[in-house]
């Protein structure tokens, strides 16, 4: 399993999740397999409001989950299309929140989520 944490810098698996994927300057994916983990930057960073293009933003990097702060409902329904599913992140590193997630104790964004982080107006 891969997992992609958007984050503000890179600090490897003690990077915090950052609050928004689409403009999340990098992503830091996790392949729990192999422990390999892999800094990608954001290739969608400078998209329209509401235009956010997910595997752009990816730069093409398969994945197979996202642990995020927030998200726009379009994002999740594109990340969900492709059979990507989106977690809410926890407080904390990258360390603690895929412990959450082996564990089941991160929440899954629904697709009729809406976005309502400080700044923010997805609807």
């Amino acid at each position: 399993m891969k997992v992609c944490f958007p984050v503000k810098s890179n600090e490897g698996m003690e990077s915090v999740p950052y609050g928004h994927f689409g403009t999340a300057p990098m992503f830091v994916v996790c392949n729990l397999e192999t422990n390999e983990v892999k800094t990608i930057g954001n290739g969608d960073l400078g998209h329209q409001h509401g235009m956010c293009q997910p595997m752009k933003a990816l730069s093409g990097e398969v994945v197979d989950a996202v642990v995020v702060g927030g998200i726009g409902q379009g994002a999740i329904v594109k990340l969900n299309s492709q059979g990507i599913k989106v977690y809410r992140a926890a407080e904390g590193t990258i360390n603690t929140n895929l412990e959450k997630l082996k564990n089941g104790e991160l929440s899954e964004f629904t697709m009729n989520h809406t976005c309502n982080h400080d700044g923010c107006d997805h609807h």
